[in-house]
């Protein structure tokens, strides 16, 4: 099993969000994030005064998937939140070594 995790533009939650619903993904965790990259963020005056804003609203996306479905599920995501402008994200993928299903039990694949 592997963690994906894709920050992408806020803009893009509910177009990605519906992308993963119809790729069969069966469940993920959402967060609301800020964060900066090359973009470093951007100047603006308050007040007179010269602020830098270097954190820029982000949205998360976390989804534990099987090994077989990566591929598949990063091209999903990269469809779906892709503008082409600096800004647009990156993806993360990490091995999961256990997954257990705290009402059941169940451990694994079936966890999932």
């Amino acid at each position: 099993m592997k963690r994906v995790i894709a920050i992408v533009r806020p803009e893009k939650l509910e177009a990605l969000k519906e992308a993963l619903f119809a790729a069969d993904v069966s469940g993920m965790t959402i967060t609301q994030v800020n964060g900066c990259g090359n973009q470093h963020g951007w100047k603006e005056y308050f007040r007179g005064t010269e602020v830098l804003l270097n954190m820029v609203p982000k949205v998360r996306f976390e989804i534990v998937v099987e090994d077989a479905q990566v591929d598949h599920i990063v091209e999903v995501i990269q469809q779906a939140a892709r503008t082409g402008n600096v800004g647009d994200g990156k993806i993360f993928i990490s091995p999961i070594e256990q997954v257990i299903r705290i009402r059941t039990g169940e451990k694994g694949d079936e966890a999932v």
